[in-house]
């Protein structure tokens, strides 16, 4: 295996431009294939948790635009 970053950026450039054409649908589905992959590669602890930890959105407040 080479490690020729040319090639690597051109390669994925072309992967890139390749996945952009394709329909939403599709790109969910491969969104899909993806999470399930990520599932099976987790080790069986992280499977086995009751209360995995959740990332909470941060606190926005919306501001006040009127002028006094």
């Amino acid at each position: 295996m080479s490690f020729d970053l040319a090639k690597f950026s051109k390669a994925n450039a072309s992967f890139r431009q390749r996945v952009a054409t394709r329909p939403i649908p599709e790109k969910l589905a491969m969104l899909d294939a993806l999470r399930e992959r990520s599932l099976a590669l987790r080790p069986e602890s992280a499977r086995l948790e009751k209360d995995p930890i959740r990332e909470q959105p941060p606190p926005y407040r919306a501001q006040d635009n009127k002028s006094e």
